[in-house]
């Protein structure tokens, strides 16, 4: 079954959700530049000392600062250790099967899976075996891994 259609209609809905609260809110809401990026014109770079995770940023860059989003290449098989990231995490999956542990209970989330990660929760994450990843992210400011001392 290819949930990848499921995940883009996931997408445009939390774009939509975003416009509706600005405007209910009456924040003013600037002009927005067309971001199109097929999939054959996406540039991957891997990040440096991850083992093999790339990504391909598709407004701003997750390594800079202010807001991006962008997709991001697992390795099937690769595991983070025990982190948190300074900012909330939006994450969307679009292929593979990826997992979180949080506070010793593991979920996985399957393509088509959407999770919203607090700020500074404790939490292993990574890329079950059998095919790489594809996660789409986002976040209002740069993209962090704060390592953690397991307990």
């Amino acid at each position: 079954m290819n949930n990848i259609p499921t995940a883009l209609v996931l997408i445009a809905s939390m774009c939509t959700a975003t416009g509706a609260m600005a405007e209910k809110t009456g924040a003013p809401t600037a002009a927005q530049p067309l971001v199109s990026a097929p999939a054959s014109e996406l540039k991957w770079r891997e990040l440096p000392r991850t083992g093999g995770i790339k990504v391909a940023d598709l407004r701003g860059s997750i390594t800079g600062s202010g807001p991006y989003d962008a997709f991001v290449r697992f390795p099937a098989g690769k595991d983070n250790p025990l982190h948190r990231h300074s900012q909330n995490l939006p994450t969307v999956v679009l292929k593979g099967s990826f997992y979180a542990v949080i506070d010793g209970k593991r979920t996985r989330y399957p393509a088509g899976s959407f999770y919203h990660l607090p700020a500074n929760l404790p939490h292993y994450s990574g890329c079950e075996k059998g095919d790489d990843c594809l996660l789409f992210q986002y976040q209002a400011d740069h993209f962090d891994l704060v390592p953690m001392a397991t307990k």
